[in-house]
């Protein structure tokens, strides 16, 4: 690899890292202001569901302080002791916003199956419409928070800020559930909430399934889908000298890969041309597949 391509490298990185930490703050402070906003309205509108709903924002919070420590150590230089890098940070980082996620699901859905089989609504007295104007603002922040996180986390493949995003779309979803309970309270029909709720638990419930099984696919060597090694193959073959490729190995690291190629050349080449095909190769790899961080090209001879 040249050396330009060495610096592109390491300035993508940087900038991957900054944006997931532009992306996290802009989420904290959008936490922060609307978390505060719900526990007023559930205060002073006398809605028990608002005031956990803005518990939950206050957790998200959290959430996106894990995404920041995850990019940024992640983001660190290779050193002695770990020469391959520290991309495999931000997997745990996405590991423990999956567990979060799955907790926070497994709480909505305890409090709802609580509620339901309490069912005692004596002395009820329905929230005011402060409550109702609070839910609405709440699932059209957290729904827009979740599509410009998982923008970005798109753009950067980052697992642990797709996970956060992930949290704003199920305080999005405790949100419809508030909605739906201060709506029904409002109407004579309290048990509406709780019934939401357990819907509501199910869909985080598989989103942290989700996000927690494609961080264990990275943190253990799982190779490329296919088609990624199609394309790694027909990249390869499109040099004119290589005959075959004989062997195709790869393993996600992290948001990187790592791949092993043997290719096969005119056995008729000298040492110093079959040396030569195999950093064209390797160097055209690299330019067409961004996330690979480290390609190894053995030439065979036919």
């Amino acid at each position: 690899m040249s050396k330009q391509q060495q610096i592109s490298k390491k300035d993508n990185k940087k900038n991957d890292v900054q944006t997931a930490v532009e992306v996290s703050v802009v989420s904290i402070a959008a936490n922060s202001v609307l978390s505060l906003f719900k526990l007023a309205a559930g205060f002073f509108a006398n809605s028990g569901a608002m005031v956990s709903d803005g518990v939950h924002s206050a957790s998200d919070v959290f959430s996106s302080i894990i995404v920041i420590i995850g990019v940024k150590l992640a983001g660190n230089k290779p050193d002695n002791e770990h020469p391959y890098g520290h991309e495999r940070f931000e997997c745990v980082a996405a590991i423990i916003l999956a567990v979060l996620l799955f907790l926070t699901g497994l709480m909505i859905g305890a409090e709802a199956i609580g509620d339901i089989t309490a069912g005692d609504y004596n002395g009820f007295t329905p929230p005011g419409i402060l409550a109702l104007i609070a839910a609405v603002i709440s699932i059209v922040v957290k729904e827009a928070m979740f599509r410009y996180t998982r923008h970005y986390a798109k753009i950067i493949d980052s697992g642990a800020v797709m996970a956060d995003a992930w949290h704003h779309r199920s305080d999005a979803l405790s949100s419809v559930g508030a909605l739906i309970g201060i709506v029904g309270a409002r109407n004579g029909i309290p048990i509406l909430e709780p019934i939401a709720s357990i819907v509501i638990c199910l869909f985080i419930i598989k989103a942290a399934y989700s996000i927690f099984a494609d961080a264990v696919n990275k943190m253990v060597d799982h190779s490329c889908d296919e088609e990624t090694e199609d394309a790694i193959r027909d990249c390869v073959l499109a040099h004119e000298d290589v005959i075959g490729v004989d062997l195709l190995k790869t393993r996600i690291f992290g948001n990187k890969i790592y791949a092993d190629i043997e290719i096969c050349v005119d056995g008729s080449k000298t040492l110093s041309e079959g040396h030569a095909i195999a950093e064209q190769v390797h160097n055209t790899v690299e330019r067409n597949f961004p996330n690979l961080k480290h390609i190894m090209v053995h030439v065979n001879p036919e």
